[in-house]
């Protein structure tokens, strides 16, 4: 998904119907402020999607950016896999 300050894309791997993982494989890694919020807040998105099994997860406080497009590819890739 495209966001302003750049794209988010979240791949899942799904095994016996239930998500085993789930990964940022794009997000913004232009400046060093994005890097260092992108840093806590990436994994945090990426345990909570595996542990919730949705992508009704919290958003990371100070990622609000990274979050909500985080959240839309999530949806997405759930929509793909018809989870």
């Amino acid at each position: 998904m495209d966001t302003r300050w750049g794209p988010v894309q979240v791949k899942i791997t799904v095994t016996n119907g239930k998500i085993t993982a789930a990964e940022a494989v794009v997000y913004p890694t232009e400046n060093g402020h994005d890097v260092e919020i992108n840093s806590y807040a990436i994994p945090t998105l990426n345990q909570e999607a595996v542990s919730k099994q949705s992508a009704n997860i919290d958003m990371v406080s100070g990622a609000t950016v990274t979050s909500t497009g985080y959240l839309q590819s999530l949806q997405s890739a759930l929509d793909q896999a018809n989870l």
